[in-house]
């Protein structure tokens, strides 16, 4: 185990479940000591502790509401006051509602900015104070930030503007020697995606949204997880202000759609609606002028 005066000090929101939790063991097998911060579910947030703890690692949970600056701001105090420093930042917890743009309310429109965007800047500027050798701190987003679908507005807004704040603080930071990063995610299986496509009344299958990921698949929380500790790691020293995709392709395709196409189109990439002969799909051989 890592001499605890020496560890390095990594602090993760939303760290009780999903992503969070899983990175947070991963920092512990690597032996360092993670703030587990919970909103409200106090055993789950002990229960990822145990985690790091039984992965070789330390820690403390720290119950606080990031929406709320006071609740932020008391966090950092403990960090600060525990530790005497800071070498990681996640900013990992989200919420948002999931609306169309005309029925956006100002409450839903107040409460994703504070527990998206302005948590993160609040945060990273706690965070850059404490390190004071350097650091790493990295913002999970997701690809509403880039690409429009429904209902996904005010989150895929907020998700933005951290970005574009990301790439600042890079600028900013970086003479402290303060890596800044994004990692953005795709259709990640986690309770938020269950919940997107199954709890939203109207939304459309997942089925028919998977059917268009280059992958085939949803990512899973370990994918993520794994990106964000790379860009935590010192494989990651020189890397900063950038936006890490992990998304199976999502975000590179277009319509047309592959998997809106039909034999003998679709037998190039999608086989099984018709391939020809024992040694597998032959795509089609038409040739046509473009722009004409």
């Amino acid at each position: 185990m890592t001499d605890p005066s020496t560890a390095p000090i990594a602090l993760i929101t939303g760290a009780s479940r999903g992503i969070g939790r899983l990175l947070a063991q991963k920092l512990g097998a690597r032996g360092v000591t993670v703030v587990i911060n919970y909103k409200k579910n106090a055993d789950l947030a002990e229960e990822s502790l145990a985690d790091v703890r039984a992965a070789g690692g330390d820690g403390i949970t720290v119950q606080a509401d990031i929406e709320d600056p006071a609740s932020l701001d008391a966090m950092f105090d403990l960090v600060r006051d525990t530790y005497g420093r800071l070498d990681m930042f996640v900013a990992n917890a989200a919420a948002s509602a999931f609306k169309p743009v005309a029925d956006l309310k100002l409450h839903h429109l107040d409460r994703s900015y504070a527990t998206n965007a302005r948590s993160f800047v609040l945060g990273a500027q706690r965070a850059a104070e404490l390190m004071d050798r350097g650091g790493r701190i990295v913002v999970v987003t997701s690809y509403g930030s880039l690409r429009a679908f429904p209902t996904y507005a005010a989150l895929g807004a907020a998700k933005a503007m951290t970005e574009s704040y990301m790439q600042y603080m890079a600028v900013e930071f970086g003479p402290r020697q303060i890596t800044v990063n994004a990692v953005n995610g795709g259709l990640i299986d986690t309770d938020s995606l269950d919940y997107f496509y199954n709890a939203v009344p109207g939304m459309a299958p997942m089925e028919s949204v998977l059917s268009k990921v280059p992958l085939q698949r949803p990512g899973t929380a370990d994918d993520m997880a794994d990106a964000v500790d790379f860009l935590l790691s010192d494989k990651a020293s020189y890397i900063t202000g950038q936006i890490l995709s992990v998304d199976g392709g999502i975000t590179v395709v277009a319509p047309p759609f592959w998997s809106d196409t039909t034999s003998p189109l679709r037998d190039a990439v999608l086989p099984g609606d018709g391939a020809e002969g024992a040694g597998g799909p032959k795509g089609p051989s038409v040739m046509g002028d473009v722009g004409e």
